[in-house]
């Protein structure tokens, strides 16, 4: 037994020492920063992946839950309304809904422009984040998978 424990010491020594080691190559650095994370330093790669998976499955299932009910209940809005148009119980002024919906189309393109400096804070602060925690965040990306598959 001692030497399974000495045998497991050494391959987890070569596994950080890998890490570390691609730690100190340029293209590492280039990908992921000089710092890859807080997480990396306090717990172990099967932890952080087991966090991010587990996290991840749930976020992915719930995910598919609600949207699975949200395209139900639009659809099934929808399909209400068709019928109800076509049997006469209402009327639609098809010519103020297309008016309707290229307003909200401009706007949406006016609030794009606006919103471009708040977006793309969000996206550098998630690029750093994902970088900080490249292990949790590979886990949660294949548990999220799982999540939608199950």
């Amino acid at each position: 037994m001692a030497t399974r424990d000495k045998v497991e010491e050494e391959i987890y020594d070569k596994v950080v020492d890998l890490t570390e080691y691609a730690k100190r190559q340029g293209w590492w650095n280039r990908l992921f920063g000089k710092n890859s994370g807080p997480l990396a330093e306090k717990y172990s790669v099967a932890t952080q992946i087991a966090i991010g998976g587990v996290s991840g499955w749930c976020a992915g299932y719930l995910f598919q839950k609600v949207g699975k009910v949200a395209a139900t209940a639009v659809g099934g809005g929808l399909l209400l309304l068709q019928i109800a148009n076509n049997t006469g119980y209402i009327q639609v002024d098809w010519k103020r809904v297309e008016k309707d919906v290229n307003k909200a189309k401009r706007e949406l393109k006016k609030g794009t422009k606006q919103a471009g400096p708040e977006l793309n804070t969000f996206i550098d602060k998630s690029t750093v984040f994902v970088k900080k925690n490249i292990v949790v965040t590979s886990g949660f990306i294949g548990g999220f998978l799982l999540g939608m598959a199950s």
